[in-house]
């Protein structure tokens, strides 16, 4: 079964629905190449799934370990490149708000690195992943 239905809507822009749910992401091509930038383009959304997803495994371990860190954010660089154009690197900056020990703090980052998109992005796009701790 598919996962999502993309549609081109025309003027660079698409839609992708979400099978199971029915949520709907918008994509733009970017201001610098012929887009208008009024929604994340693709390359911004795969650099976004990053985060989302060191994120959500670090919910299951965090849930498991019973340590809360909801409102936690993390901001999302990408830096293209040319010839071919493509992600050369992403940055990602957490935000944790949360008062915890080494090990936990550890146990987080570590399980951080572990995520299936982090595993998925070829090993030439570099990873600048930062956790900044309460």
């Amino acid at each position: 079964m598919a996962t999502s239905k993309v549609t081109y809507l025309g003027d660079l822009r698409t839609s992708s629905i979400h099978i199971n749910s029915g949520s709907e992401i918008i994509s733009d091509a970017p201001l610098d190449n012929n887009g208008k930038g009024e929604a994340f383009s693709p390359t911004d959304t795969v650099a976004n799934a990053l985060a989302s997803c060191m994120f959500t495994v670090m919910g299951i371990k965090a849930r498991e370990m019973e340590v809360d860190f909801s409102g936690a954010t993390a901001e999302v660089t990408k830096i293209m490149g040319t010839e071919p154009r493509r992600i050369t690197e992403i940055h990602v900056t957490f935000e944790m708000n949360l008062e915890a020990d080494e090990k936990i703090k550890t146990i987080l980052e570590r399980t951080a690195m572990t995520c299936p998109v982090f595993y998925s992005l070829h090993p030439d796009i570099k990873k600048v992943v930062v956790f900044n701790w309460k």
